[in-house]
């Protein structure tokens, strides 16, 4: 299983050139792909913020027009949860005190419950976290 970190998943959104590599690469391969609910959750906090930050509503109509368009991205894909066997790699890896975000350090842990490659640009960010395997599928 093939799972995509949020920079990923804002390519194909976006549909830039990357993000279009990305989708033929995706189509070629024989692994299902998924995304997190961590990614959810970090997408969908930045464009809640974006909306607050507008206080006239007319400004307002663009930001929500991506949240839409987001929510819309996100229910194409399997997304996998925060359960307890992602919970449990956390609280191991918590342990061992690796200098990775909380954020981050969830992504991996579904991936490590789930035995999933991650997709990411951050290949730095994740390298420090024993049995993850990463790749950049974008550069």
């Amino acid at each position: 299983m093939l799972v995509l970190d949020t920079n990923h998943v804002s390519e194909l959104t976006y549909r830039t050139a990357a993000g279009l590599r990305l989708i033929q690469k995706l189509d070629v391969t024989n692994e299902d792909a998924a995304v997190t609910a961590i990614n959810v959750e970090e997408s969908l906090r930045g464009w809640l913020a974006e909306i607050r930050r507008r206080t006239d509503p007319r400004t307002q109509i663009a930001a929500y027009q991506r949240l839409i368009r987001q929510v819309e991205v996100f229910a194409s894909w399997l997304v996998l949860p925060w359960d307890e066997d992602a919970a449990d790699h956390f609280d191991s890896l918590k342990s061992l005190r690796q200098q990775v975000g909380t954020q981050d350090l969830k992504i991996a842990c579904i991936c490590l419950a789930h035995d999933a490659t991650l997709l990411t640009r951050n290949l730095a960010d994740f390298k420090p976290i024993p049995g993850l395997r990463v790749e950049n599928w974008l550069d």
